[in-house]
């Protein structure tokens, strides 16, 4: 198991550019089930999240190939098998996305339950929900999903929340239903408007992806496309405070300032320097951050992947943050961990009241999931001496080589085997 060791102190400059979207990415792999046309995706990020999805398709019978670094071509033409087992699935809990296309083009699936996880239950009953409302047969049996429908049928699907995996597995299932799917209360994530992009470049009909609104006219069969994966905004986020918190100056190429607006608000509120380039964001630190009031909220509000981030920041800030999670129930894991460098955190409930510290210390943190890995690293590289954050498998499932990334902006850091 992997450890990262970051000695802090050292200010970040230089350029640094953003991968694919790693939640881009894996709707669009799943959706290379609904043709048995050649799919190739440009800009697909090296990540364990994107190796589980292509083991999962390789075991179902799909066809892949890494034409280059990050061009991939798929191929669903010679499926064989319907079911995403549970061994795949606890570990991903995207393979759930599965479901939608394997129903919409043969008819069924059987695919696990994806079970709890470290910072949230997250149920699956409004995937399920709006699959019966097409006119599948769902039954629950041994811990799986299993469905089936001789043709789905368009059909009204109101969302009780904006699920983001929930308006993927239904807008990719609605693409081959017979007539019109509307989904209302749909998330409105950029994912979605990516995986839209790509489904309509496959031969779809889908209007309305970025709204609270999706309309799908459903078509006979989809053909092969080629499309390039949208940048990752969580990546490019994280870049950007990496370079506030070390009073860095980066230039962060491909970041998207239309698909981080409530964030960059937010690090302009703290006193950043946050300017608007041809090409990507830069960022200038200005020293301690004021404090904030954040509040996640589901696209376009203050992302939920960037709060652990975002906390690292504040905890060396010049007043009082509070931030409050309305996404996950168990997202401030990490608020410990960045007490024991020496923040000064909080907890009540969903709250999290954060007093900003002058300096951080270095010590041995452990990481409890994907964002709070490198909210460590972030606190890391601004603290006194050296950090120490094990159980990094987790980093390794959204961010491609970080530390190496990291260190081509002058960062002391390095990956080592525990």
């Amino acid at each position: 198991m992997d450890k990262i060791v970051v000695r802090g102190g050292v200010s970040l400059h230089g350029e640094i550019t953003v991968s694919g979207a790693k939640n881009a990415a894996l709707p669009l792999v799943f959706a290379s089930l609904l043709t048995d046309g050649e799919c190739t995706l440009q800009r697909v990020p090296h990540l364990v999240d994107i190796r589980t999805a292509l083991r999962l398709l390789r075991d179902l019978g799909v066809q892949y190939d890494w034409l280059s670094d990050n061009h991939l071509a798929l191929c669903a033409r010679t499926v064989r098998h319907y079911e995403a087992p549970y061994a795949l699935v606890k570990t991903m809990r995207a393979s759930f996305l599965v479901l939608g296309p394997l129903l919409a083009r043969f008819g069924r699936a059987r695919v696990s339950t994806p079970g709890g996880c470290a910072i949230g239950a997250r149920p699956v009953n409004i995937h399920l929900d709006g699959l019966q409302r097409l006119g599948a047969s769902i039954r629950l049996h041994h811990g799986y999903v299993e469905a089936q429908a001789k043709r789905l049928r368009g059909a009204y699907i109101p969302l009780d929340f904006p699920s983001v995996g929930a308006t993927e597995n239904l807008m990719m299932a609605a693409t081959l239903a017979d007539g019109t799917t509307v989904i209302d209360n749909a998330a409105r994530e950029p994912e979605i408007e990516d995986l839209a992009t790509m489904l309509n470049a496959m031969g779809a009909r889908i209007t309305g992806a970025g709204t609270p609104t999706i309309t799908i006219d459903g078509v006979d069969s989809l053909h092969g496309a080629v499309h390039e994966v949208i940048p990752d905004r969580v990546e490019a986020g994280t870049f950007l405070i990496a370079g506030a918190i070390t009073s860095g100056d980066l230039f962060v190429r491909g970041a998207r300032a239309d698909h981080l607006t409530t964030f960059l608000a937010k690090l302009r509120e703290t006193g950043t320097h946050v300017e608007e380039q041809a090409g990507g964001i830069r960022v200038v630190g200005t020293g301690r951050p004021s404090g904030v009031e954040i509040i996640t909220r589901p696209y376009p509000g203050f992302p939920t992947d960037l709060q652990a981030q975002t906390m690292a920041f504040l905890c060396l800030g010049d007043g009082r943050s509070v931030i409050t999670e309305t996404i996950f129930e168990n997202r401030f894991l990490h608020a410990q961990e960045l007490v024991r460098l020496g923040a000064d955190i909080r907890l009540a409930g969903n709250t999290a009241i954060v007093h900003g510290v002058a300096m951080l210390s270095g010590a041995p943190v452990m990481a409890t999931d994907l964002r709070a890995s490198v909210s460590l690293i972030l606190a890391g590289l601004a603290a006194d001496g050296i950090t120490e954050v094990s159980r990094v498998y987790h980093l390794d499932r959204g961010y491609e080589r970080i530390e190496e990334k990291l260190a081509s902006l002058g960062a002391d850091i390095r990956r080592i085997k525990e």
